[in-house]
């Protein structure tokens, strides 16, 4: 297994922060977008990547209480998963999924967390800085608003299928695919390459594309750190690192044309370039849209 790559280094002319944080999932919504097989223990140290306090650390999960009572694997596979959340510090809060008959007589089940996961946000932010909602449903923009009119800055972080609200509206918005190692990659190579090593599979967005030359760059995130604003790769303290491509190490399936966009996530290898010091994008595809 690769190791992860944070850092508890704090930039130059920056501090350690005092913050206090919380973090609210939504699970349901994550595994419907992209993020099943998420690592929460990653998001756990990207949530305190400043050094920060956190406060409150809470996942919001359905449960089928009918289901579970027929099906034994699935009742073991979800309490099983409940009960690592908990051991990385999570408090788990259920929601049993209800079932409802529609006006065509189909059955269907829901289990909401969205209203449950608000209020508690809301109220816990009296003892918060800093909010973290992994979560891409649009519901939540008006919490973005009300938690910031408390006095708190707001994170959001998800995978596919995101509110553009949503993303508008947060002080800082992470896809979750560019934080190393949140999702594993499944690479072809076993070695244990750790994430940005030469060799290693890591995922970017073009941020330069050379229509006339056929070439662009890639920006990558190298290492968890707080100086994630820090997006210019060419300053030591910048914890993202820029890799160069041909238009030839593009996956058919993509069109150049459409390059540069910062919403595309790639996946790619690093390879060692044959001038400069960054390295060099091959085997390039394209994971989805953030």
């Amino acid at each position: 297994m690769a190791m992860m790559s944070f850092s508890s280094d704090i930039p130059p002319g920056l501090s350690k922060s005092n913050a206090k944080v919380g973090v609210y999932v939504d699970v349901a919504n994550l595994v419907r977008n992209g993020g099943y097989g998420m690592r929460y223990e990653v998001l756990r140290e990207f949530a305190c990547r400043d050094g920060a306090e956190l406060v409150r650390l809470n996942a919001y999960v359905s449960f089928d209480v009918d289901r579970a009572s027929k099906d034994a694997p699935y009742k073991y596979k979800m309490t099983n998963f409940y009960a690592i959340l908990r051991d990385f510090g999570y408090k788990v809060i259920e929601k049993p999924v209800k079932w409802y008959v529609d006006e065509s007589g189909n059955r269907f089940g829901k289990a909401n967390a969205d209203l449950d996961m608000a209020v508690d946000a809301l109220l816990q932010s009296e003892n918060l800085d800093r909010v973290l909602l992994v979560t891409g449903d649009g519901d939540f923009v008006q919490v973005v608003r009300a938690l910031q009119n408390k006095g708190c800055r707001v994170e959001t972080m998800a995978f596919q299928n995101i509110s553009s609200d949503l993303k508008k509206e947060s002080d800082m918005f992470m896809s979750g695919y560019l934080i190393p190692n949140l999702l594993p990659i499944d690479s072809v190579d076993r070695r244990s390459n750790q994430w940005g090593e030469l060799g290693s599979r890591v995922r970017g967005f073009c941020y330069h594309h050379d229509d006339s030359q056929n070439f662009g760059f890639m920006r990558f995130l190298q290492k968890v750190s707080s100086g994630l604003w820090i997006t210019d790769s060419r300053r030591e303290d910048s914890p993202y690192r820029t890799a160069y491509f041909r238009d030839s190490n593009l996956a058919s399936d993509i069109n150049p044309r459409h390059l540069p966009d910062r919403n595309l996530i790639f996946e790619f290898e690093l390879v060692k370039a044959a001038n400069g010091d960054n390295p060099e994008a091959r085997n390039i595809t394209l994971v989805g849209r953030s």
